[in-house]
């Protein structure tokens, strides 16, 4: 059986320095996500109720700037959040280390314990652990509040989430911007094409084989899509002057 990483010390050693970075995949499949959903709500949105192909382009931008800024703005401040916690904690645990030491040292040792280290090779642990400030404090946030070492950038993660949220969003705009009878035909198309995709590259986050998630994906995609054009046509119909 072929495994997911090689165990050499070399391959070890890249693998961990490579870990301490951060990863925006989660950014752009969040982003990529939301701006076909909801771009393509708003189009099948206006097709069920019948408007004229030109307000589905002024919708369809002010949807893809508007909204995407929107998530933008949302996931900045919800990562800078993340980030002054991790300083907040940081500088707590560095000030009760320099007040309390004994203490500090002791939830080290309990922590420890808790993994099943006794006797010498604990107290040999506790040393090696508390003989290196930074390394103290790493252990106490990873261990004591549950914070992970790889701290996302805010303007990276607005910016990955904003990119996805436009490229995605502009993928079913694409064809009432060309032109044509068959726009949305094509808008539907692409955008089935774009959910199976973003899925398929979510299944890296999971179990789930490519082809599950994907279409997992494009079930969901699909029912807002669908729920949009009913409202449309529905409001068609409640509202028969409508433009």
């Amino acid at each position: 059986m072929k495994l997911e990483h090689e165990h050499d010390i070399a391959a070890i050693r890249a693998r961990l320095a490579d870990s301490n970075h951060p990863n925006y995949l989660r950014d752009w499949i969040y982003g990529g996500i939301d701006g076909a959903v909801t771009t393509f709500a708003i189009i099948a949105g206006v097709v069920g109720a019948g408007l004229q192909p030109h307000i589905i382009i002024v919708l369809g931008l002010a949807n893809l700037l508007a909204d995407g800024f929107s998530m933008a703005a949302s996931n900045y401040l919800g990562t800078r959040a993340e980030r002054d916690e991790v300083e907040k904690l940081t500088e707590m645990e560095q000030r009760h280390i320099k007040l309390a030491p004994e203490g500090e040292r002791s939830e080290i040792r309990e922590i420890l314990r808790s993994k099943g280290l006794e006797g010498k090779v604990l107290d040999e642990a506790v040393q090696a652990i508390t003989s290196n400030p930074r390394t103290w404090v790493n252990v106490m946030l990873a261990e004591e509040h549950g914070v992970s070492r790889q701290q996302r950038s805010p303007l990276m993660s607005a910016a990955s989430t904003f990119a996805a949220f436009a490229i995605c969003g502009a993928v079913p705009l694409a064809p009432f911007v060309i032109g044509g009878d068959a726009a949305f035909h094509w808008a539907s198309i692409l955008v089935g094409i774009t959910f199976f995709a973003i899925g398929a590259a979510k299944s890296l986050w999971s179990l789930a084989p490519w082809w599950r998630a994907g279409l997992e994906t494009l079930a969901v995609g699909a029912s807002a899509a669908a729920l949009a054009y009913g409202v449309g046509h529905l409001l068609q119909g409640f509202a028969p002057g409508f433009p």
